[in-house]
């Protein structure tokens, strides 16, 4: 299987073609079907509404079907999808659940994001990112839900080995893939919008001249 890769196509017919976990695992933050593709409205209570970034998108219009998610569950050995509450009617039971604390200091934004796993533990483990629209310690977002690189990398290196495939069948602006690089893991990338995985491209090559 080739790796190292960004895929500019549908998940659910890249991912028809590949076999039974055949990737380690799998993390993703797929369309929560919640429009967040056109960005967040304005807040009021500072005396005058915040402006917030808008996007000119529509992936966020619906979430993907069942069928999408199986078979995610049946390339991988483990899953960690991030949004599983807006998922848990299609997804099997977790009993293993991440949550990231963002450290959050707007209430128009959540706390916390969660994230489901088939990982075999009962438990909920939490990582302390902060990171939100006005103190969020990122580069520049390329996507109205781009994920920080150090939340990808603790999850990344707490339930994958070095020289593992991690497979983002969603992979947006490409957190997940820079994360996997950093960290010696190989990746596969797949992402329906040729735009971003241009920008993905472009992440990728610059952290190589990093090195």
């Amino acid at each position: 299987m080739k790796t190292n890769v960004v895929i500019n196509g549908d998940c659910q017919e890249v991912m028809a073609e590949m076999g039974d976990n055949c990737v380690p695992i799998i993390i993703t933050d797929p369309p929560y079907g919640v429009k967040r593709d056109k960005g967040f409205g304005g807040f009021g209570g500072f005396g005058k509404p915040i402006g917030r970034r808008e996007y000119s998108d529509d992936w966020d219009s619906d979430r993907p079907p069942k069928i999408v998610f199986d078979m995610m569950l049946r390339v991988s050995c483990n899953a960690l999808i991030f949004g599983g509450n807006y998922f848990a009617d299609i997804l099997p039971q977790g009993k293993h659940w991440i949550a990231w604390d963002k450290l959050n200091t707007m209430p128009t934004f959540g706390d916390c994001e969660l994230i489901w796993t088939n990982i075999k533990r009962n438990s909920v483990s939490k990582v302390t990112v902060e990171y939100n629209g006005l103190i969020g310690k990122e580069e520049h977002r390329s996507h109205p839900t781009q994920k920080p690189i150090a939340v990808m990398e603790w999850m990344i290196d707490r339930y994958s080995k070095p020289n593992d495939i991690i497979l983002d069948p969603f992979c947006g602006s490409g957190s997940t893939l820079v994360a996997a690089k950093n960290l010696g893991r190989r990746y596969i990338g797949i992402e329906l919008s040729s735009k971003y995985c241009e920008i993905v491209e472009t992440r990728l090559a610059q952290h190589t001249l990093k090195l």
